[in-house]
């Protein structure tokens, strides 16, 4: 009996990437409703950006099992997408002068610290809820703007192993002709 040539796929919930993709997603959602106008082209843009974020890490993550090739190229659509997502972050900054906190500020450090419990617990959205709703929106979209990177950055890992594994391991059709070279082999020496 040989093995099955389409592997276990799926299992997106797990991926640190996509935890952080849907914080992001709701920290956007709120900020949008929060501190851009109803009928600004911006908000829908933004909300798309970070849906897209998660998305395409889910639709990755699923087609994993049959594409390979299809895993590496949305999950790179997602970081992209993350990085689109970014650049309105900086913008509301920018235009609203206010300052982008550097990479090893307090505050950036703090919200860093937030996201690792020592209990074990999963980083969700409530993890920022105190300051997502109660801070002004230049302290909100620097939060944000911490989270996209911790998120790209687990993209980037994420990528450079799919990446290994596609040089290791193939693709469908080296798996489908492996398999198949296996099925003839035990069947020759029955």
């Amino acid at each position: 009996m040989t093995d099955g040539f389409i592997p276990p796929h799926g299992g997106y919930q797990d991926l640190l990437s996509y935890q952080k993709s849907v914080i992001v997603y709701d920290i956007t959602v709120k900020f949008c409703t929060r501190f851009l106008g109803k009928f600004d082209r911006t908000v829908d843009q933004m909300v798309q950006a970070a849906r897209s974020g998660k998305q395409n890490i889910i639709e990755g993550s699923m087609a994993s099992g049959t594409s390979k090739e299809t895993e590496i190229k949305l999950t790179n659509v997602a970081r992209a997408s993350l990085e689109e997502l970014l650049e309105d972050y900086r913008d509301y900054l920018r235009t609203h002068d206010a300052d982008l906190w550097e990479k090893n500020s307090e505050q950036a450090m703090f919200v860093r610290r937030l996201g690792r419990s020592s209990d074990g617990t999963k980083e969700t959205y409530a993890t920022y809820r105190t300051f997502v709703e109660t801070r002004g929106g230049d302290v909100v979209a620097n939060i944000a703007i911490c989270l996209i990177h911790q998120t790209n950055y687990l993209l980037d890992q994420q990528i450079r192993q799919l990446e290994q594994a596609f040089l290791k391991e193939g693709g469908m059709r080296e798996r489908m002709y492996r398999a198949r070279t296996n099925a003839r082999g035990d069947r020759r020496s029955r």
